[in-house]
C-alpha cells in the first residue's frame, strides 16, 4: 500500500482542497494531511487561523477521503513538516502545479526515498476559490453606496490625469446589495465596483482590469462629498458628508444604458473637465449647491460638445422648467445611463420627482464604528 503525503496551510476547507485530496488519494491506498500550525500560519503569512488547530484537525479528519492529519510544527518556510515526513516516510509527497518550495520539498523526498509527485491541474469542479477570497467575502460589506460624479471625470484615469486638477464626487443612497439593487445597470454610477466590493474583490483592481480610472473604488470605499487630486492613484483633498445637498439631488434615467469601457479613448476637452472640477471644488470647500451646479453646467458643456444627446432642461419643457433645476449631466462617462439633478429648494426637487424618469437619491456617507 502507497502512503501519500500532502501539506498546506488549509486555513479555511474549500471544495478546491478537497478536490486536491481525492487526486492525492488516487494516487495511493492511504492519505496523510499536514496542515500548518496556527503558530506556523502567524509566522509566515502573519494571519490568524480561521479555527484553532484541534478543530481544524477534527475538520480533515470528517473528509471521507483523508486518513491521517498532522499538525506542521516546524519553522522552516515551505516545509514545516519536516518532522512529520522524516518519522512517517510516505512513499509519495504530492503537490500542486504552482508550489514555490519544489527544491526544499525534492531534497527531503530524497532523504527518504519518496517519489516527487506533481498533480497537474484539473478543471475544478467548482468555481475556483482562494483562502484569501473567502476571507474578503466574510469582511465584504452587506450593502454598499453608488456614486455621483459633479466634475473632473476622467482625470482620474492615469494617462489623462493632470497636475492641479480635481475629481468631484458624492456616494449616494438608496444603497444596493447582492439582493437588492435598486437601479438601472451599466448606468454610470459605480456599480461595477460596488458590485466587487459586495463580492468581496478588490475593486480597485477590478476597476483598472476595465482600463478606466480609479474614482468609482476610491469614493464607494471611502463615501461622502470628496474632492480628489488628478493622479495615477487616488489623492483625497477633502471630505464632507454633504448635508447641504440633502433634498437637492434627483437621478434622470435616459432610458438606454452605457459602457464607460466602450468611450474612455475617444477625443474630449480635457481642459474643460479640468475646469468644471475646479470649480465644483470650490463648491465643497464653501459648502455652496450654487457653486458646485457651476461645475456641473460646464460638464454638461463638455459632453454636449462631445455629442451625447440632450436631456430634459436644455429645451424649455414646462414641467421640467417648473421644478428649477441648478443643473445637470450625465453620470460617469454619460452616453446614456442616468444624469444627476440638482435643485435650489427641495419642494422642486420633490416636483421633478414626479415626473417620468426622474428619482429621489440623498448623499451618503458611511457611520464610523
Amino acid at each position: 500500500m502507497k502512503r501519500v503525503f500532502v501539506s498546506g496551510c488549509y486555513d479555511i476547507i474549500h471544495a478546491g482542497h478537497a478536490q486536491f485530496f481525492e487526486e492525492a488519494r488516487a494516487l495511493g491506498g492511504h492519505l496523510t494531511v499536514c496542515f500548518a500550525s496556527s503558530d506556523v500560519l502567524w509566522r509566515h503569512k502573519q494571519r490568524r487561523s480561521s479555527l484553532p488547530d484541534d478543530h481544524k484537525r477534527a475538520v480533515l479528519a470528517a473528509l471521507r477521503m483523508v486518513d491521517e492529519v498532522v499538525v506542521g510544527e516546524g519553522l522552516e518556510p515551505g516545509i514545516d513538516f519536516r518532522e512529520h515526513f522524516l518519522r512517517l516516510r510516505p512513499d509519495i509527497l504530492a503537490v500542486t502545479e504552482d508550489d514555490k518550495y519544489a527544491a526544499l520539498k525534492r531534497e527531503l523526498c530524497a532523504q527518504v526515498g519518496a517519489e516527487y509527485v506533481v498533480l497537474p491541474k484539473t478543471p475544478p469542479k467548482c468555481e475556483p476559490v482562494s483562502t484569501t477570497g473567502i476571507v474578503r467575502f466574510i469582511r465584504a460589506p452587506d450593502e454598499a453606496p453608488l456614486r455621483v460624479d459633479f466634475g473632473g471625470g476622467w482625470l482620474d484615469v492615469p494617462r489623462f490625469a493632470r497636475a492641479g486638477a480635481y475629481i468631484v464626487n458624492c456616494t449616494i443612497s438608496p444603497t444596493v446589495s447582492l439582493r437588492e439593487w435598486g437601479y438601472e445597470q451599466n448606468a454610470g454610477l459605480g456599480g461595477s465596483a460596488a458590485w466587487a466590493l459586495l463580492n468581496g474583490q478588490d475593486c480597485f483592481v477590478s476597476e483598472s482590469d476595465l482600463g478606466v480610472g480609479w474614482q468609482d473604488p476610491a469614493v464607494i470605499t471611502e463615501t461622502g462629498l470628496c474632492v480628489w487630486r488628478s493622479g495615477p492613484r487616488p489623492g483625497l483633498e477633502v471630505k464632507c458628508s454633504g448635508d447641504f445637498l440633502r433634498g437637492r439631488m434627483a437621478l434622470y434615467w435616459s432610458g438606454k444604458q452605457h459602457s464607460t469601457p466602450g468611450v474612455v479613448n475617444r477625443p474630449r476637452d480635457y481642459a474643460g473637465i479640468a475646469w468644471a472640477g475646479a470649480l465644483a471644488r470650490d463648491g465643497v470647500w464653501a459648502g455652496s449647491i450654487e457653486q458646485i451646479a457651476a461645475g456641473v453646467r460646464a460638464s454638461y458643456a463638455v459632453q454636449r460638445a462631445e455629442g451625447m444627446e440632450p436631456l430634459p432642461g436644455d429645451s424649455p419643457v414646462a414641467e421640467v422648467a417648473a421644478c428649477r433645476p441648478l443643473a445637470w449631466k450625465y453620470c460617469g462617462g454619460g452616453f446614456g445611463g442616468y444624469a444627476v439633478y440638482l435643485f435650489g429648494e427641495p419642494v422642486h426637487r420633490d416636483a421633478a420627482c414626479r415626473l417620468p424618469g426622474f428619482r429621489v437619491i440623498e448623499p451618503y456617507v458611511a457611520v464610523q464604528r
